[in-house]
């Protein structure tokens, strides 16, 4: 068991453990109090897993109401997020209850934003089932919905009061899930760990739970600092300019994690290019991308990748930070403007746009 405490606007734990779902709601009770409960899951999750949190929370003495989307980002919209609201409403949901988030990323997001607005905030846990969601999304307080525009470009900074993360869940994903999720923590390893990145080389399932309290800690330092995205925790987002923007492109059927291998590949040929590092930092990241059976390369083109880019919600007027590795463990941050942003996807695909 592994358990990382984090220190933003709101203290909670982060609690990393084999069969932890079976316990979830005694953890629970001791941290938010045996209130109503919101299971917000999909139609996926809710077959392997609802059944085990709900059981838990009805022995801790938790009242349990149940709402289940479908599978999958589209269901990421303010519609979706008004519909959970009015359920909490019609089932007199108070501030002492809480919204449980069981699911991957996608329901984090979504129950975590209608957790943040009803009644301006409700108490909130996230039980995340993919790895991606375990070591990033469910951490750090991120809640959005994406619009016709862009994703996520409608969400709140919210804590949540506990997070809860069973590896047994992980181990039911789908090789091509779970490797996406291994795309966010190949990220860890290049902006902040090269001791993290080493050990992916080795592979990621043999010591599963202190890799993913690694990629917590690293987050948690980061948001500690830089809650709301100003200055330091824009690291967090090496890959995703580009990741962002091939998603938006494909309307999404491109999956996070894939694109954010593309984006980190991108963004590293255009450091080494421009000479932020050298191209040994380029090819360990593209074959450590590689060797977890991640793509590197995108069919859109530069161009398409600006237009779908131009609409993401980090840019601040007329720019956007760049996230570069320096060397394997750190990364810098360069703002550009729209014209730096067009030289940046264009460098970056000079050996990525199509087949390498």
């Amino acid at each position: 068991m592994e358990k990382v405490t984090v220190r933003a606007s709101k203290v909670y734990d982060v609690v990393i453990e084999s069969g932890v779902l079976k316990n979830a709601g005694e953890y629970a009770k001791n941290v938010v109090g045996a209130g109503k409960a919101a299971v917000v899951t999909d139609d996926v999750v809710d077959s392997l897993y609802a059944g085990m949190l709900i059981e838990s929370l009805r022995k801790s003495g938790f009242s349990v109401f149940k709402m289940v989307f479908p599978n999958g980002e589209t269901v990421k919209t303010p519609e979706n997020a008004f519909e959970i609201v009015n359920f909490l409403a019609e089932n007199k949901f108070t501030r002492s209850d809480t919204v449980f988030a069981l699911g991957g990323g996608t329901i984090g997001d979504l129950a975590g934003f209608a957790a943040s607005i009803f009644l301006r905030g409700v108490k909130l846990v996230q039980i995340p089932t993919t790895l991606l969601a375990a070591v990033d999304s469910s951490v750090g307080g991120k809640t959005a919905v994406n619009l016709k525009a862009g994703k996520n470009l409608a969400g709140s900074f919210y804590q949540p009061d506990l997070v809860l993360c069973d590896t047994d869940a992980l181990s039911s994903l789908p090789e091509d899930i779970f490797n996406c999720g291994c795309a966010e923590v190949i990220k860890y390893g290049v902006i902040a760990s090269g001791a993290l990145f080493e050990k992916l080389k080795k592979g990621i399932r043999n010591d599963l739970e202190s890799i993913i309290a690694e990629c917590v800690r690293i987050k948690s330092d980061i948001v500690s600092v830089d809650e709301h995205d100003r200055g330091l925790r824009q690291l967090l987002n090496f890959g995703h300019t580009a990741a962002h923007a091939i998603e938006r492109a494909t309307d999404f059927a491109v999956p996070h994690g894939e694109a954010v291998a593309v984006g980190m590949v991108i963004a590293s040929n255009y450091a080494w290019r421009t000479g932020f590092c050298g191209k040994k930092v380029y090819d360990e990241i593209k074959e450590l991308v590689a060797a977890y059976h991640l793509p590197a390369t995108t069919n859109l083109t530069a161009d398409e990748l600006l237009k779908s880019a131009l609409s993401d919600k980090k840019r601040e007027g007329a720019s956007i930070s760049l996230v570069l590795p320096e060397t394997i463990g750190k990364a810098v941050t360069k703002k550009v403007g729209i014209e730096g942003l067009a030289e940046f996807l264009k460098i970056g695909m000079t050996e990525t746009d199509g087949a390498i």
